[in-house]
């Protein structure tokens, strides 16, 4: 009889562990909406900066992508043109071709004739311009990364604030009153951790792409000088 009873108890300890997994399970929400709707009205404005800086990354990338692009040809056929005097067609072709690198190459074009400094430097200007026109708005992201965790951070001290009122509402100190509130307002800390981590990440390797790019384009400018100083 102390035999069977001793056996059983592994299956009670079992059976309750189950219990508890289910329970534990049934108060998981279902989907993503469900837990973030709890992180609180917090959650609003870290969702507004997370479709913001969802389509500020993609739509800056598919801009700097398109901005590196440039024919392997390009510049050879800058060089036939302009060493056989056809600046007019070199100008169509930069027109043509519509590129950050070809429209500075066309703005040296219209400069040909005049001192080399000024060539360079009018190319310098364009140049600048188009770095400018393809950093426009990347700045967001960097400001995204530091606010993001702060609204995290803001809506987990809002909910401790609510989880203490409602300590004090049931004047006694209960579990369920305390681990619902941390789980629940944590949600809005985790969220803006990690909006902030994209926006960060986002925003480094942009700059990183447009980097690569301004050295490109500075490489195309100097070999454009060094067309322009062959001899005839």
């Amino acid at each position: 009889m102390l035999l069977s009873i001793l056996l059983q108890i592994p299956n009670a300890v079992d059976s309750a562990n189950a219990a508890q997994s289910a329970a534990a399970t049934a108060q998981i929400p279902d989907n993503l909406w469900s837990l973030a709707v709890k992180g609180g009205v917090v959650m609003i404005p870290i969702g507004l900066m997370f479709v913001f800086s969802l389509y500020l990354a993609i739509e800056r990338y598919l801009t700097i992508r398109n901005a590196a692009k440039i024919e392997a040809a390009f510049m050879s056929n800058i060089k036939d043109m302009v060493l056989n005097d056809n600046i007019l067609g070199a100008k169509t072709l930069c027109q043509r071709t519509n590129t950050p690198i070809a429209r500075m190459i066309e703005k040296g074009l219209s400069r040909i004739g005049k001192p080399i400094q000024d060539i360079d430097s009018s190319i310098e200007n364009v140049g600048r311009m188009e770095i400018y026109k393809i950093e426009k708005n990347v700045g967001f992201l960097a400001t995204i990364a530091g606010l993001a965790p702060m609204f995290g951070f803001l809506g987990t001290i809002f909910g401790v604030i609510q989880m203490f009122y409602k300590i004090s509402l049931a004047n006694s100190i209960q579990i369920d009153i305390i681990s619902g509130g941390l789980y629940v307002k944590m949600v809005s800390s985790a969220a803006g951790l990690l909006l902030g981590i994209f926006a960060f990440a986002s925003y480094h390797y942009l700059m990183l792409k447009i980097d690569r790019v301004a050295n490109k384009m500075e490489a195309y400018k100097l070999e454009f000088i060094d067309i322009l100083q062959q001899p005839a």
